[in-house]
């Protein structure tokens, strides 16, 4: 039997505001929308396609997320797909919901990114090699200065043995 795989991973912008809530037992729940936007061809131009998805996120991640998911605000989200079945006046229904296992800011409403650079938020799934907040900052998103005492281009020589 085969091992089934459920990952999705979209890069797009908050639609709305993520709408906290607590579950009878205390659990945070975050929910929120998210555009994607993509290029097609459509004879000989180009259209823009823009999907919806709807995400919820769980527990402290929720929490500590809550307060930068605002309309606008670009994020990745990594997740699995899960399937909500019920049923109103007699039918059957369903709806497909992203369960965010991982949101990474990337940037602002305006589309800049922020000065301190991306920061990745995990949920407590993957703690293992984590801090004890449930979230790592990826460093300020500046491409390191050579060392010191590193010679730059002007001091070799013209000529390169290969």
């Amino acid at each position: 039997m085969a091992n089934d795989t459920n990952i999705v991973v979209l890069v797009g912008r908050l639609t709305r505001d993520c709408e906290l809530r607590f579950t009878n037992s205390g659990t945070a729940v975050g929910r929120f929308s998210l555009a994607v936007n993509r290029m097609k061809r459509s004879g000989d131009q180009r259209e823009e396609e823009v999907s919806f998805f709807d995400i919820t996120v769980w527990g402290k991640q929720a929490e500590v997320l809550n307060p930068y998911l605002t309309k606008g605000r670009q994020v990745s989200v990594q997740g699995e797909l899960r399937q909500n079945r019920w049923e109103q006046d007699g039918q059957s229904r369903s709806r497909i919901e992203v369960v965010a296992n991982n949101i990474q800011l990337l940037g602002g409403p305006s589309g800049g990114n922020t000065s301190s650079g991306t920061n990745d938020y995990r949920g407590s799934q993957d703690q293992s090699n984590r801090n004890p907040g449930g979230f790592e900052s990826k460093g300020s998103g500046r491409v390191p200065s050579a060392p010191t005492g590193f010679p730059g281009p002007e001091q070799f020589d013209d000529d390169i043995p290969f």
